[in-house]
């Protein structure tokens, strides 16, 4: 079985860089378990990371453009910093 998900994913613009785009009710924690990193999240939460992920991913994009992950904005709280980079 396929499912099909169309996602609008913002296009990198050197004016103001890499934005983030959530889907409403999102949920993500993250944590590190026996030297493990863990992510965990809900339908939305998983959607969202994609679609940061895929904005990563555009050749517009610059190498060392990032998100900086953290409960102040975006992760549940007690989560542990994530740090995602383009290489």
């Amino acid at each position: 079985m396929m499912i099909e998900v169309k996602l609008e994913v913002p296009k990198y613009n050197d004016e103001v860089g890499l934005q983030s785009s959530w889907v409403n009710g999102f949920i993500l924690k993250t944590d590190i378990i026996e030297n493990q990193i863990q992510i965990q999240a809900n339908k939305a939460g998983l959607i969202s990371l994609a679609k940061q992920l895929l904005s990563l991913a555009q050749d517009e994009t610059p190498i060392g453009c990032h998100y900086h992950l953290d409960d102040y904005d975006s992760l549940e709280a007690d989560s542990i910093e994530l740090i995602i980079s383009k290489i």
